[in-house]
């Protein structure tokens, strides 16, 4: 089923990297006396120059969703070890690199979708042209996708989710 959904904005991604921040600060304060051991470096790294080029090398090796580079124009990656089974989004240069090494995945009858996080676990979260963000169902680059998000701002809303229901 195709569901029509608004590109990523660029103010959105800028907004939902302050309420992050935010709700990670008193998260982490109280992680150690809630779980017994310190927390990760949990943080939100915002875009920089060097980030800048990286999203125009990634553009300029493979045609990437336009989400994708909006969020890559803000964030340059997140690192988020203790929410749930960890989260990361992968700088622009790392993605480019996992491009150049593995190429694209296949994600269901979609076109190829390139990987842009992963869990604790292993597993890869891919975002085909559609705009959709898909899971991988094991921790490699070659098996099997399923649909986890029918946009990137979807899927960034699942991870806030995540912080608030830690909270």
């Amino acid at each position: 089923m195709n569901v029509a959904v608004e590109r990523l904005d660029s103010e959105w991604v800028d907004s939902w990297c302050k309420q992050v921040s935010a709700a990670l600060e008193p998260l982490m304060s109280s992680f150690l006396e809630t779980h017994g051991f310190p927390p990760g470096e949990n943080a939100v790294a915002l875009a920089t120059d060097a980030s800048h080029e990286a999203t125009d090398a990634l553009v300029d090796l493979t045609p990437i969703p336009s989400d994708l580079t909006t969020l890559y124009w803000v964030i340059s990656e997140v690192s988020l070890p203790d929410i749930e089974n960890g989260y990361f989004i992968h700088s622009p240069a790392t993605a480019a690199e996992h491009f150049r090494e593995y190429g694209p995945v296949q994600v269901d009858d979609e076109s190829p979708g390139i990987v842009f996080a992963s869990d604790g676990g292993g597993h890869l979260f891919a975002v085909a042209t559609s705009g959709r963000v898909w899971r991988s169902t094991t921790a490699s680059w070659f098996d099997d996708f399923e649909g986890v998000a029918v946009s990137v701002q979807k899927f960034l809303e699942l991870i806030g989710q995540h912080i608030a229901d830690q909270s």
